[in-house]
């Protein structure tokens, strides 16, 4: 039997809307979209790059507890309401993937609550199931 188990962050939205940080199945490792929030004060940044960078924490939390490591990111997924506040963050997700190079796509899309600028979501695959 395949193993599948639930991350949870401890955010309000995962207990408020009905879902978990993380879903491990095998050796995939689903991390929901992800925002700028710090999930232990529920407080978020203006600035889109500081946000990038509190995504990035949020998701290597949920990748650690699965076992991973952003070299083990397979995809990543770019969300964000404004195309101008991209570009402003690629050093920042250059840090993270540009060794490991994941397939990448990212979005123009409303987010659920309006201080949100950019939210990212990834698949990995860990080398050990």
């Amino acid at each position: 039997m395949t193993e599948r188990r639930s991350i949870l962050s401890g955010s309000t939205f995962e207990e408020q809307i009905g879902y978990a940080r993380a879903v491990v199945d095998g050796d995939r490792v689903h991390v929901s979209g992800t925002t700028g929030f710090d999930y232990a004060t529920m407080t978020i940044s203006d600035d889109v790059v500081e946000q990038a960078e509190q995504c990035l924490r949020n998701v290597e939390a949920a990748l650690a507890e699965a076992k991973c490591t952003f070299a083990d990111v397979v995809r990543v997924r770019y969300m964000l309401p404004d195309r101008a506040e991209f570009e402003p963050c690629w050093p920042v997700l250059r840090r993270a993937f540009s060794e490991v190079r994941p397939a990448a796509t990212m979005l123009v899309c409303g987010l659920a609550d309006p201080r949100m600028k950019i939210e990212i979501e990834v698949e990995a695959r860990r080398t050990t199931a």
